[in-house]
């Protein structure tokens, strides 16, 4: 049977099949190298030895912690070919933070970049950190290994959400999901082998690793890797290597609009096809004015670590979205929106969604009460609010656990600061609730000013109110250099929340 044949039951044999259509094409560029598929696969078989060497094997399980680095993606195909589960580890994490997720996951070794090796050896017991240099370094001489009987329910992945509400959650997904998922990601924009994707996410998230770097490699494509996001790199990136896909959160792209902004630059990205952003909404002044600079479209795109892909804008529809649509659902989306009582809402009432995406998490891991919790059915409970109109196309409305009440009445923060973004002194907006004597609850507006531009409370009270009921308008603005950003790159707001927090105990 040969490579190109093989049934994709397993995330290696789904990179075999890209290796097989094309061994001399491009595969990853990081830096001043650039790896062919033919390469990769040679550098996954020698990583798979090296773990081997290490004592790991099918079902054994291991971490790695380091900045992007294509390491990151041989471990990623070589726990595959071996049938082993990874776990990757954003290079953020505090010492403390690493530590739980060494324990938590149960992993036996935790390879780690030399920049971050300290933390690292701080982390983690005597003799588990081991560098990550060596999966480059002669494979060891031990015997050839059979193909791994990987089955797609096997457990392949442990990926970690960010914490920022508390212990992070640990999502466990299998080879099915990691094969499925880029198949559906695919579909939806028509990623294909002509493609380059440029990925400056953290590979230790779900978004970079698969949604952005797995679905390129998968596709047969060209993957282009930046150490980390910086604004200049990543529009500099798009033009020297025609950039056709890239994958982002709604801070990096405001990041880069300032960045040029203040230094009055340009970049021609008319060629960028696919430009999604994720992770958090996506504000409509944000997405003019990036189209106006830079002659590209960003797309709305809904998902989650648990359940992937589900809403986005499909490459096979022509007809435009709606304002304020997020998208129609992915290829194999199942999805209903319900009420609180779980009966299921009509055409364009607001309840909570419900999805199985081609890549659902199998569990959360240790904690079998949140995983039962976390599914109603099949279906996964998003803890998002939205609703469906006539012609399928989606809007993500709110997040129930976010939601402000004011004296009784909902209020959803990403509607006020869809409302202060059009404000054309406005760069960055966070709402929070805030705790109050008399309603419970108020809105809460940080403001970040455009580079050059000022404003006032007052005139951003009088903006907000032209568009929003006024039980919605923030009477209370704190203007910002900058607003907190979280491990994942999305405004930290539970920070923000814990300031308002503090002053009221003052």
């Amino acid at each position: 049977m040969t490579l190109a044949t093989q049934s994709t039951r397993n995330v290696f044999a789904a990179l075999a099949q890209s290796v097989e259509r094309g061994p001399d094409r491009p595969a990853i560029v990081f830096g001043g190298e650039t790896l062919s598929y033919a390469q990769l696969l040679s550098l996954v078989e020698g990583t798979a030895l090296h773990l081997r060497s290490y004592g790991l094997g099918q079902g054994s399980v291991f971490a790695a912690y380091s900045p992007n680095r294509p390491e990151l993606i041989l471990c990623y195909y070589a726990a595959a070919r071996i049938g082993a589960v990874f776990v990757p580890v954003n290079p953020n994490l505090t010492p403390s933070e690493v530590a739980y997720t060494y324990r938590h996951s149960g992993a036996a070794l935790l390879f780690c970049d030399a920049s971050i090796a300290e933390v690292a050896a701080a982390a983690v017991p005597d003799g588990r950190a081991i560098p990550l240099d060596v999966l480059r370094s002669p494979p060891p001489a031990i015997a050839p290994m059979p193909p791994a009987g990987v089955r797609p329910e096997d457990d392949f992945l442990v990926i970690y959400t960010s914490g920022t509400t508390g212990t992070p959650k640990a999502i466990v997904l299998d080879h099915a999901a990691q094969t499925a998922g880029p198949r559906a990601l695919a579909g939806m924009w028509d990623v294909t082998d002509r493609d380059t994707t440029l990925v400056a996410l953290p590979l230790g998230y779900l978004y970079g690793l698969s949604t952005a770097a797995a679905v390129g490699l998968q596709t047969g494509g060209r993957v282009f890797i930046l150490p980390r996001f910086h604004p200049r790199d990543v529009l500099e990136a798009f033009v020297a290597h025609r950039v056709t896909v890239y994958h982002g959160v709604p801070t990096m792209f405001s990041m880069m609009l300032e960045y040029c902004e203040q230094r009055d630059l340009t970049f021609d990205l008319s060629h960028v096809r696919v430009m999604v952003s994720a992770g958090a909404p996506l504000a409509a002044e944000i997405r003019q004015r990036f189209s106006a600079r830079f002659g590209a479209d960003l797309q709305n795109y809904y998902a989650m670590t648990e359940s992937t892909p589900v809403f986005g804008r499909l490459a096979t529809d022509p007809h435009p979205l709606p304002e304020g649509a997020v998208g129609k659902a992915a290829p194999g989306l199942k999805v209903r929106i319900v009420r609180s009582d779980g009966s299921d809402c009509e055409t364009g009432e607001e309840g909570e969604i419900l999805v199985r995406a081609a890549a659902t998490m199998r569990r959360y891991l240790n904690a079998p009460e949140l995983t039962a919790s976390a599914f109603m059915g099949d279906l996964y409970r998003t803890g998002d609010l939205g609703r469906r109109d006539s012609d399928g196309n989606y809007f993500v409305t709110g997040r129930i656990k976010d939601i402000i009440i004011r004296g009784g009445a909902n209020i959803s923060p990403s509607e006020v600061e869809e409302a202060l973004s059009s404000h054309p002194a406005v760069q960055d907006v966070a709402v929070v609730g805030a705790p109050d004597r008399i309603f419970g609850e108020v809105p809460v507006a940080f403001i970040v000013t455009r580079a050059e531009s000022s404003v006032t409370a007052e005139a951003l009270e009088s903006h907000a109110a032209r568009t929003l009921s006024d039980f919605k308008v923030p009477r209370r603005y704190i203007f910002e250099s900058s607003l907190p950003i979280g491990k994942t790159g999305k405004i930290d707001k539970a920070d923000l929340a814990r300031r308002l927090a503090a002053e009221r105990q003052k």
